[in-house]
C-alpha cells in the first residue's frame, strides 16, 4: 500500500510540474520556476533566443532544459516518456509553411525557438535529448517511414532495449509509446543514428549501407547545432 501511494505521489508531482511547463508554453509569464537547475549556458541561450523570437520562445528553451535536468537519473522508460511528452506539446507545421522549403531538418533549438516543426523536427529533438541523458546511440534510430494511413512520408524515433529486441516507437502522430509490432500503420524505409545508415529490411534491424554523413540534411543540421550552442 505504501509503495503504491509513493508511486501515486510521484506521478502526481510530475503531472503538476508538466502543467506548470504547459502554462509557461501557452500563456507565457515568469521563467523563475524554470530557471532552477538550468546551467548559465542555457539561461544565456534562452535569453538570446527570447530576444530574437519573443518571451514564449525563451520559456520553451527553459522548459526544455528543466525537463532534461529533471529526467537525469530516472529509468530509461521514464526518460523516454518525459522526452516524448514534452516535445509532443509543440505544434506541427510543414517545412514549406515554416521555412519556405520542401525539406528542412531543424535543430532542437530552432524547433523550440519557433514553437513548431514537422515530423523530422519532433524526432530529431527527442533523439538529441535522449542522447544528452546518456541513452547510448546504438540503442536509438531515427526511422524514415511511410505513414500508411496518411499515405505520406514520416519520421519516428525507435529505441531498442537490447540489440535483438523489438524497438518502441516515439511519435508525434500516435503520442503513446508502443512496440513497433503495434505500429502496422508505419512502413520503414531507412534508419540512421549519429554513426550509421541502414536500409529497412522485412525483418531485423536493416542492412548497413554506410555512415549517416551520407545524409546531407543530417550533416547540415549538426553543423548548425554546433554553431547555435557555441
Amino acid at each position: 500500500m505504501t509503495r503504491h501511494l509513493g508511486r501515486f505521489c510521484l506521478v502526481f508531482v510530475r503531472r503538476i510540474q508538466l502543467i506548470v511547463i504547459v502554462c509557461a508554453l501557452v500563456v507565457g509569464g515568469s521563467a523563475s520556476y524554470l530557471i532552477a537547475d538550468v546551467s548559465q549556458k542555457y539561461i544565456n541561450l534562452a535569453k538570446r533566443i527570447g530576444a530574437q523570437y519573443g518571451n514564449r520562445a525563451e520559456l520553451r528553451i527553459m522548459a526544455w532544459r528543466r525537463t532534461v535536468e529533471e529526467s537525469r537519473g530516472l529509468s530509461v522508460s521514464q526518460q523516454l516518456q518525459n522526452v516524448n511528452n514534452f516535445f509532443n506539446m509543440l505544434r506541427f507545421v510543414s517545412d514549406q509553411e515554416h521555412w519556405g522549403k520542401n525539406d528542412y531538418w531543424a535543430t532542437p533549438i530552432e524547433f523550440l525557438a519557433t514553437g513548431g516543426g514537422d515530423c523530422e523536427d519532433f524526432t530529431i529533438a527527442k533523439y538529441f535529448a535522449l542522447r544528452e541523458l546518456g541513452v547510448p546511440d546504438d540503442k536509438l534510430r531515427l526511422v524514415y517511414v511511410k505513414a500508411l494511413r496518411l499515405n505520406q512520408h514520416h519520421m519516428v524515433l525507435a529505441y531498442y532495449h537490447t540489440p535483438t529486441s523489438v524497438p518502441v516507437i516515439l511519435d508525434n502522430l500516435d503520442k503513446t509509446i508502443k512496440p513497433a509490432v503495434q505500429r502496422n500503420d508505419l512502413l520503414p524505409i531507412y534508419s540512421f543514428n549519429a554513426e550509421n545508415l541502414w536500409l529497412a529490411k522485412e525483418k531485423g534491424r536493416g542492412q548497413l549501407v554506410g555512415g549517416s554523413s551520407r545524409l546531407s540534411l543530417w550533416t547540415d543540421l549538426n553543423n548548425r547545432l554546433t554553431d547555435l550552442e557555441g
